[in-house]
């Protein structure tokens, strides 16, 4: 394991993150360029929808497995390779562009293949933090992550809105390729010596391509399921697991709702709507230095708990504004921001500390897959019900429920008592 002594495991985490927010400001560009390109190719709304699906059915179809090949490879090697791929993805792109056009076919397929590097690259980050840096400093470090991946997304909107008018889509891929590179340089330079602690992808001996392939297929499902176990055994992280996938559900409508209710109930334009984007952003950069600064709560299910009934307060709250009330409205997108990182944080820290290094990608991995199957499932229900019903009045029903989920939440015993 990396040494953890003196400012040796700061410098390596400084590097790496370093890389990460450069990575995920070009990504960011490059995301919002695709955004914009399939609109004004198309115009289609069920192609923006396609796209969002590209984007997130490999996390939820491979992310289960990519934390066991986390788990069997040096960290190093992982985030290396996953940075690589994304950028010979952009790479791709670019030469198609250069032809003078980009079918939206293209874009998908990118959106895919860049979602399938982040489907491995995603566990494997949020594994390094515990096997470099003390444990009692996770929760904040937690914090700093939230902070990086926040303020990247932030900067990598606004810088858009000025490069695609510009330069155009190409130029956008460029700087992706060029931050991949970068994040990939930043990995290297960190000499990160962790992970790799799972038995290696071994093919037996004298049973041909075709055994080797289903054993370790076998093998593959065997150590994922002996992950899903660990996280089993920890009853606290697994019922606030499953409380997460309830949050989720009910929270995912309602980031597709926000536009709906700025251009319809307050009668506001696209500028306002992406005002009530960057207030819940920068809310978000708030709640990040908050719990850097203090950790939260000494018990971090409370932490968690507490988030989620703010989160559901201000959403409640907005619900219930007037078409008048456009400036509160943004009040409770900054709350709303705000709750967020103290909900996801304290989670990220806790599996962190009380799962065994071995287990960090498989666990990872299965936590980000089972959040990515919610994703969809919330935004189903919110389109068959919440055109009926109204975005005002969802809101309202999603507040009351996180507050409702926030008391069942601490109702549970081993969610309670989880730091024993």
């Amino acid at each position: 394991m990396g040494a953890r002594t003196g400012d040796l495991w700061q410098a390596k985490l400084a590097l790496v993150w370093g890389g990460e927010l450069v990575s995920v400001l070009t990504s960011s560009i490059l995301q919002m360029g695709f955004v914009w390109h399939i609109t004004l190719t198309t115009g289609s709304a069920s192609m923006l929808s396609l796209a969002s699906l590209a984007g997130f059915l490999p996390l939820a179809l491979f992310g289960t497995f990519a934390g066991t090949v986390v788990d069997r490879l040096p960290l190093r090697r992982t985030l290396v390779g996953a940075d690589l791929l994304i950028a010979a993805v952009s790479a791709a792109v670019a030469a198609v562009s250069l032809t003078g056009s980009l079918p939206v076919w293209v874009i998908m397929v990118a959106l895919f293949a860049r979602a399938v590097g982040s489907a491995f690259h995603t566990p494997a980050f949020q594994a390094l933090t515990p096997l470099v840096a003390p444990a009692e400093h996770l929760t904040r470090l937690a914090g700093v992550t939230q902070a990086v991946q926040s303020g990247g997304y932030i900067l990598g909107t606004a810088v858009a809105a000025v490069i695609y008018p510009l330069w155009g889509l190409t130029a956008m891929i460029a700087l992706d390729v060029g931050g991949a590179l970068l994040a990939t340089a930043a990995v290297l330079a960190a000499r990160l010596d962790v992970g790799g602690s799972s038995a290696a992808l071994a093919v037996p001996d004298g049973d041909g391509a075709s055994l080797g392939l289903l054993a370790q297929l076998r093998s593959l499902v065997a150590e994922t399921a002996g992950g899903y176990r660990v996280l089993r055994g920890y009853r606290g992280l697994f019922a606030l697991l499953w409380c997460g996938f309830a949050f989720t559900l009910v929270f995912s409508p309602i980031s597709a709702l926000f536009p709906i209710m700025t251009l319809d109930h307050f009668g506001g334009t696209t500028g306002d709507a992406a005002t009530a984007e960057i207030v819940f952003s920068v809310g978000m950069i708030a709640g990040s230095a908050l719990l850097t600064a203090t950790g939260g709560f000494r018990n971090r299910a409370l932490t968690v708990v507490a988030a989620t009934a703010l989160y559901g307060v201000a959403t409640l709250v907005a619900g219930l504004l007037g078409s008048d009330g456009f400036a509160a409205f943004l009040g409770a997108s900054f709350v709303m921001g705000l709750s967020s990182p103290l909900y996801s944080g304290p989670q990220v820290a806790l599996m962190q500390e009380k799962v065994p290094p071995e287990y960090l990608g498989r666990v990872f991995g299965l936590y980000g897959a089972i959040m990515s199957w919610a994703l969809p499932l919330g935004l189903a229900a919110s389109s068959l019900f919440a055109d009926a019903v109204g975005a005002p009045a969802w809101f309202v029903g999603a507040g009351a429920a996180m507050v409702l989920l926030a008391a069942a939440t601490w109702a549970v015993p081993s969610i309670r008592r989880i730091e024993g």
